[in-house]
């Protein structure tokens, strides 16, 4: 897997999120990938992404990582139920730049009648650049479309 590459796209077999929201507009383009049950969900680090010292934001690297865990955790029960965010901690390890390609990876360690438990890893390349730990909620009604 290559990191860096000078095309805003991302790599074969990524394709862009079905039911974005608005936040994700502004904060995207954010893709998936399945891997069995689990999705691996990228994202191109883009300018808009950075910070003024040319790194990608903190906060860009934990909306990927909230991204990811919600959305795997949701694809838990069939049909899929909208979650929540109720906990988020995320550390950071390293830095990404433009153009760099991330993948986070996220594991369920508890899926319940209320909350939900996982971990996120999100990569670089070889390098892991962070690690979120989560508690997710469930948000009403079970959804077709999440």
């Amino acid at each position: 897997m290559t990191a860096h590459h000078t095309d805003a796209g991302p790599p074969a077999g990524f394709i862009a999120r079905e039911h974005p929201s608005p936040f994700n507009d502004l904060t995207g383009p954010i893709y998936s990938r399945r891997d069995g049950r689990r999705r691996i969900i990228g994202l191109r680090v883009l300018q808009k992404h950075c910070n003024r010292s040319g790194i990608m934001h903190g906060g860009m690297i934990a909306t990927l990582a909230d991204v990811a865990l919600g959305h795997n955790l949701a694809l838990q029960s069939d049909p899929p139920r909208g979650m929540v965010t109720a906990n988020l901690s995320i550390n950071f390890a390293d830095s990404a730049r433009v153009g760099d390609w991330l993948e986070a990876y996220v594991d369920v360690h508890k899926h319940g009648g209320r909350l939900a438990f996982a971990n996120c890893y999100i990569h670089c390349g070889d390098k892991r650049i962070a690690h979120a730990s989560a508690v997710f909620a469930f948000a009403g009604e079970r959804r077709a479309d999440t």
